[in-house]
Parts: structure tokens; C-alpha cells; sequence
């Protein structure tokens, strides 16, 4: 089945007119949180008439502002690794005011459904999980049958069916021009053809080992170089100043709104398997993933990006799916050339038109 056939049947839904308002529950990591706006597609074509609200952590609330379908927001920050009844009562009574009459809840935690149900919103999907039969009351089963986390993650968005697409909506970040101008101006980032480099990634084995060749690589060639992350990424992008000069920013920091901008205003970005690779896609950036212990095929982003990079030969370990390498050789990064990586930047840059034949 593809999507346009499914998109035409839900056209003939019973439900198809319902009004009332939709809560999405998504995982809350930056790369999730971007892929679950496929969930928020999904919603409005099954019922248009909805009003689909999304459960945020601060973090994460940036990108709900350039996010088309989403009515707002719910920021909401919750206690991580355990469970604060005050505050999933007090979360509840905030969702209770917008009356809510279905609630899509992505992630299979016991704590995911609580402030849902609390709520006392009628429909309550979500796979199931940590016993949570009495929590939820449109549970799905069959969840570790489908491939991807998109696979998983989209099925919620529909009545139960036997068979689903592979060619799901693409998630979209429409971050306005206006904005990107602003953001340069007030940051003083005018001129040079600009790649931005996101060093970061959760876990170590995701991250490719010479970002600082590289971005010394891209500056000797003239290139303005943007180094975007969270405080995590601040001592390498400092490494990556270091080794490049003036011609390199480092515009790592607490506010995503900031790396969102940054990755929108680039010419090029080059980003581990993270959350800012799935960013700078959804936006539609010309974008270069780096991968080493994860498949392609099940985390990178469904929008088209110019190349995956991996290393080449056979590894008999990868993919490991691990955020350490149990190895403890990298290879999956490691055997990344520097010259593969600014190669591949050079090419997609010319082929845009912006940089000189190679």
C-alpha cells in the first residue's frame, strides 16, 4: 500500500468530520520529536477538522513553531527517570482546559499515559507497554513487528490496519526568511558561502572522529564554518575554532531556536546521525549524514538529504546499534576519511551551483 491510496481511503472515514482537539504525546529527543511531525500530517489528513496540540518539553518547544498543522505548544517539563504525581496532576488540569477527545501517546512508558488519562481524555492510543492496559484505552499490539521507528510511531496516527505504507508524509520545519535574515543580522553573519558542521550525537560511537580536520579543510577553501550543537558540543566546536581560525563560528549554546536558525541560513550542513541531521532535513537544507554504528535505513530522516556517508569495506560489527563502541576500535567512524566528507561537500555544493568544480 502507499500513502496516496491510504490518504484516499480515510477521505470515507465515519469519523472523518470529528472537531474536537487531538493531544500528540511524542518522544521527546530532538530527532524523534522532528520525525513525529509526520504523526501530525498523518492526523490532519485522516481528520482535517481537528486541532492537533503537541505535549513539548522546553527543549524541545522550539520546533513546534515551524511545525504547519500544529495548533501549540504544550510545554511542560517533567521530572526525567521518575514520576511526580503533583506534577502529572497539575499537567492534567492544563490539558483538561483545552478538552481534549483523543490523545496519541508515541513513547511505551507507564509515565507517557498518566497525565492523559488524568485528564480524563476519551481516547487514549498507544501501544502497549509498561502495563498500561487500564491507562490507555485504544491499545495497539504488533509494535516490535514494524521496522522503523517512523513505522511505529505513524501507525498510531490511524485506525488499526493490517497493512501500512513505506512512503509516510515527510516531517517539514517551514522556518520563515525574514527570520533567517534577522537571526544573521542580529549575530553579524553576513558573506561567505557557509557550511554548517553538528559534532554532536548521543553517545560517542555516533560521532565522526575528524570534525576538526574537516573544518579546517572547509576554511582553507574559504568557507565560512558554523559549528551548531547544545553545551555538550562547546569544547569541540572550540577545538574546531582553533584549528580553522577566524573563518569559523562556534554558535553551540542552550537554545535550539538558535541552531534551528543556524541550520536554515547554511548553505550546507554535515551532521552526525543526531537530532540536528533530522532538523536540518525536515527544513530542507542541503544536508550530509554521517554514519557509523546505526543503519540509514532505520534512522535517517525520510526527507531526501545530498549523500550518507559511512565507511567503507565491510565491518563485521556494524551496524551495532550501540552508543559505545564495545569494540573499541571506531572503525564505523574512524575509517571516515576527512577527504570523503569535504569531497562529498564540495560536490553537492557545485552541483547547487555555489562552489568551484572539483
Amino acid at each position: 500500500m502507499n500513502y496516496e491510496s491510504l490518504k484516499v481511503s480515510l477521505t470515507t472515514a465515519p469519523d472523518r468530520e470529528e472537531t474536537s482537539p487531538v493531544l500528540l504525546v511524542p518522544y521527546m529527543w530532538i530527532g524523534d520529536f522532528v520525525r513525529c511531525h509526520t504523526v501530525v500530517r498523518v492526523l490532519k489528513d485522516r481528520w482535517p477538522n481537528r486541532p492537533v496540540d503537541v505535549l513539548t518539553t522546553t527543549l524541545c518547544a522550539p520546533l513546534v513553531d515551524y511545525m504547519p498543522g500544529v495548533r501549540q505548544g504544550i510545554v511542560w517539563d517533567l521530572p526525567r527517570s521518575k514520576i511526580s504525581l503533583s506534577q502529572e496532576r497539575a499537567l492534567a488540569a492544563r490539558l483538561r482546559q483545552e478538552g481534549y477527545g483523543a490523545s496519541v501517546v508515541m513513547p511505551r512508558t507507564f509515565k507517557s499515559t498518566i497525565a492523559p488519562w488524568l485528564a480524563g481524555i476519551p481516547k487514549r492510543t498507544g501501544f502497549i507497554g509498561e502495563v498500561r492496559f487500564g491507562l490507555l484505552n485504544d491499545w495497539r499490539r504488533g509494535e516490535k513487528a514494524l521496522p522503523r521507528m517512523i513505522d511505529r510511531c505513524a501507525a498510531l496516527a490511524l485506525p488499526p490496519l493490517p497493512e501500512l505504507p513505506l512512503d509516510w508524509p515527510e516531517p517539514q520545519l517551514q522556518v520563515p526568511q525574514t527570520e533567517i535574515a534577522a537571526w544573521r543580522q542580529a549575530n553579524g553573519l553576513h558573506g561567505r558561502t557557509v557550511v554548517a558542521l553538528a559534532p554532536g550525537a548521543v553517545g560517542p560511537a555516533k560521532r565522526w572522529s575528524y570534525y576538526v580536520e574537516a573544518g579546517k579543510a572547509l576554511a582553507e577553501r574559504g568557507f565560512e564554518v558554523w559549528v551548531v550543537g547544545g553545551p555538550g558540543e562547546t569544547a569541540k566546536a572550540q577545538e574546531i575554532v582553533a584549528a580553522g581560525g577566524a573563518q569559523v563560528r562556534d554558535l553551540t549554546g542552550t537554545d535550539l531556536r538558535n541552531g534551528i536558525l543556524a541550520l536554515a541560513a547554511a548553505d550546507l550542513v554535515i551532521s552526525n546521525d543526531s537530532g540536528l541531521l533530522h532538523v536540518s532535513a525536515a527544513i530542507g537544507s542541503r544536508t550530509i549524514g554521517i554514519f557509523g554504528p546505526t543503519s540509514p535505513w532505520h534512522y535517517a530522516p525520510l526527507n531526501p538529504i545530498e549523500t550518507v556517508i559511512q565507511a567503507p569495506g565491510d565491518i563485521p560489527c556494524r551496524p551495532c546499534h550501540k552508543p559505545i563502541c564495545r569494540m573499541q576500535h571506531h572503525r564505523c567512524m574512524r575509517d571516515i576519511a576527512v577527504e570523503d566528507v569535504t569531497t562529498a561537500a564540495l560536490r553537492a555544493l557545485q552541483a547547487a551551483g555555489i562552489a568551484p568544480a572539483i
